[in-house]
């Protein structure tokens, strides 16, 4: 399918996923559609024997829902194919055998309707479960096998036609075969699609289940949502809710799309998005999320973000992108896969000539067995499905308690880390800050706060939220900040009321040439309690200092312990001041502090640690940490920072819960795992029921394989693969809470 899909002109890239059943394809170009025709891409699909649609084309819920009832179609058609197929091939079956184990069922036969009739009734048999519902074998087989480029059910189809054509002619044409290798094997070509077919049955409803998370996801989006129109509210489809729009939230509803509280109170259960059991209180001001349910109390509020703008659309999208990704460790399973069938027709060619040359005479008879054997024993849907069953599981689970993974390979990557770097600010703290001292030096406090908080109104970092809410709780009015210019890492500037003023960390002002010696000691007593100390300057004079203190989360302790237990080196980088950084490191359990670094210093502090040959994830959640993301091995943003550091990472924690971390990993690490069993059991399977089935054991140990063990063997290969991977569901990330 790869092969077939990166011919088409224009393509760049074509990733296939088996267990999403989707094709993603990368354009050469950044046009609209890169140049890309729709209708060749699902031609050449055709041309490789498969069927395609667009999806772009459709809303997720619908696409979803669509194939969603392909599955279960293709379930009922497969349950449909497994009891007709059953049905012809258990009377084929005591046809054959009972008359080998039971001489007067024999006696019967032979009496009843005779040995050749028999044989005609077997050939019937035989022929109309191959030709009914193993019809499917040969609609994909045989293009394949024209194509030279045999697959699974190319396997099928040369095993089963084989035993089949050999028994016909048998049947209808004895004196062609050498005397006494007239022997039949319907029940073997009839029992060998049964097996599979139930198998696929079985395999068919496993993967449904490997994409419950996603399906669970999308039925969170409420249908419907109360908007106020004209002063009237209306129950109204999801799809005509428009942002800027005012909706009325009742006790027990879902909240529709995200928005703005902006009347009322109440608590609402986050839970099936951030993975946080208890429910959140929400305010005027506060940010509700679409997906979420409503508990006791009622509100309005205001929709900002609507259809595929949501965080549960954009989580959803996050997800399938997830699932769909090829983690490195699938490429030798990719390259296997591509000469695996191939070699199994070569090893199934040799045993025939081998048994032919070699085995006591009648010698056909075992040639074409243990051949037959050989092709229907092979699985190389194991080795395709090890990887990205795992990936669909371990994702999903992983999304369940706000752990998102944006890029594939980071499942991969962060299983392997060995140190975790944090930021301070909003990921080891609360991110809310408060001004707890402000010392002034000529000027009245007031005067003092009210510049500060009018430079600071410009910025989004948490202290200045924290200056500009003292300032308010004050009653002081904020003037007008021109010419405003951040200073990142360090603080802000701008002019007020006429005057130049200048906040930040001592750096800053130092590097105007400033003297901060007068607040020497205090900074230094702030800074030993874990407060930020913040110094401000009016036209070049040093006015005031400031100290901020940022509560420590409360599960930032536990998540620390949680990474060093498993056995994860630890560090802090932050620009804040060094002394309150090393207390705030020192209360959590973090040896390893760099601090006072701008965010470039951050970057580079990552590379060093890299350098030093760490594999480094680094973890933050704000402007100033977008390059230290971007430079780590595995980037993890927290979900209540920026844009710009959540579009830089590799891995989101909605929630904001340093928690979230741990549970990351313990996900990373279980999948990985997984895949690893996954991809041994796959590899081990065929490297010893191969050689088993061309006859290898029978010198040493009298050892054959029949056809109809093969077949069976094979369909439990891929079952227990999917099984294994379904194990990842039952991971307890609740004791990482």
């Amino acid at each position: 399918m790869e092969r077939a899909l990166k011919a088409v002109p224009g393509v760049a890239e074509a990733t296939v996923n088996l267990a999403t059943e989707r094709a993603t394809i990368h354009p050469q170009t950044s046009e609209p559609n890169g140049g890309l025709i729709t209708e060749a891409l699902i031609a050449a699909v055709a041309k490789a024997g498969y069927q395609a649609r667009d999806i772009r084309a459709q809303e997720r819920e619908r696409a979803a829902a669509d194939q969603e009832a392909r599955r279960q179609h293709d379930l009922s058609a497969l349950r449909r194919a497994v009891w007709i197929s059953a049905g012809l091939t258990l009377p084929l079956f005591l046809l054959e055998m009972g008359g080998h184990m039971v001489p007067a069922f024999h006696a019967f036969v032979m009496e009843t309707i005779g040995f050749q009739g028999s044989r005609i009734l077997q050939f019937a048999l035989a022929s109309a479960v191959l030709f009914g519902p193993g019809l499917r074998f040969f609609r994909h087989g045989l293009p394949a096998l024209f194509r030279l480029a045999p697959d699974m059910n190319a396997l099928v189809v040369l095993g089963t036609s084989a035993a089949w054509s050999y028994s016909t002619l048998s049947t209808f044409l004895p004196m062609l075969l050498p005397e006494g290798t007239d022997h039949l094997y319907f029940e073997a070509a009839a029992v060998i699609v049964t097996l599979i077919l139930v198998g696929r049955l079985l395999e068919a409803r496993a993967r449904g289940r490997t994409s419950q998370a996603i399906r669970r996801l999308a039925r969170l989006q409420a249908k419907t949502a109360n908007v106020e129109r004209d002063g009237v509210i209306l129950s109204v489809p999801l799809a005509e809710v428009v942002v800027g729009d005012t909706l009325r939230i009742r006790p027990g509803d879902r909240v529709p799309v995200d928005g703005v509280v902006i009347d009322g109170q109440s608590f609402v259960d986050e839970s099936m998005i951030s993975g946080e059991p208890l429910p959140v209180e929400k305010a005027g001001g506060d940010r509700v999320l679409g997906g979420t349910v409503n508990t006791t109390g009622s509100f309005t509020f205001r929709a900002t973000h609507v259809g595929e703008a949501t965080l549960l659309a954009q989580i959803v999208a996050l997800v399938e992108a997830a699932q769909g990704a090829k983690l490195p460790i699938q490429t030798l399973a990719d390259r296997v896969v591509g000469w695996f069938v191939p070699a199994v027709i070569v090893v199934a060619a040799l045993t025939f000539f081998a048994w032919l040359a070699l085995a006591p005479a009648p010698a056909l008879p075992f040639a074409l067995v243990q051949a037959v054997s050989v092709l229907i024993i092979a699985c190389p849907c194991a080795m395709g499905l090890a990887t990205p069953t795992s990936i669909m599981v371990g994702t999903g689970r992983a999304a369940e308690f706000g752990v998102l993974f944006r890029k594939g390979e980071s499942l991969q990557v962060l299983s392997s880390v060995s140190l975790i770097a944090f930021d301070k600010t909003g990921t080891l703290t609360e991110g809310r800050p408060r001004l707890t001292d402000l010392v002034t030096l000529g000027l009245a406090e007031a005067d003092a706060l009210r510049l500060a908080a009018s430079v600071e109104q410009m910025s989004e970092h948490p202290i200045a939220r924290a200056i500009v809410e003292a300032a308010q709780a004050r009653g002081l009015a904020l003037a007008k900040a021109l010419r405003f210019a951040a200073l990142p890492g360090l603080g802000a500037e701008a002019e007020v009321d006429g005057v130049m003023v200048t906040i930040g960390a001592d750096r800053a002002l130092a590097a105007r040439g400033l003297d901060l010696s007068g607040f020497a000691d205090q900074a230094q007593a702030m800074a030993a309690e874990g407060r930020t100390p913040i110094y401000l300057a009016v036209d070049g004079r040093l006015v005031a200092l400031l100290a901020v203190s940022d509560p420590v989360r409360p599960e930032a302790k536990q998540a620390v312990a949680a990474l060093r237990q498993a056995g994860l080196k630890l560090a802090m980088i932050t620009g804040d001041n060094r002394v309150t950084a090393d207390a705030i490191a020192r209360r959590l359990g973090i040896n390893h502090v760099v601090a006072e670094v701008l965010p470039s210093g951050k970057r580079d502090a990552v590379r060093a640690l890299k350098a030093g040959g760490e594999s480094v994830a680094f973890v933050g959640d704000g402007i100033n940490d977008a390059p230290a993301l971007s430079e780590a091995d595995v980037g993890i943003a927290v979900g209540t920072g920026t844009d710009v550091a959540i579009e830089s990472a590799d891995v989101v924690l909605v929630a904001g819960n340093p928690l979230g971390i741990a549970r990351a990993l313990t996900i990373s690490r279980a999948t990985l795992a997984n895949i690893r069993q996954n991809l041994f059991w796959a590899f081990a399977y065929n490297v010893v029921l191969i050689p088993v089935a061309a006859g290898l054991a029978y010198p040493a140990f009298g050892l054959l394989l029949s056809p109809v063990l093969a077949a069976g063997a094979m369909a439990l290969s891929s079952i227990f693969v999917l099984a294994n991977a379904l194990r990842l569901r039952r991971i307890d990330l609740e004791a990482r809470t």
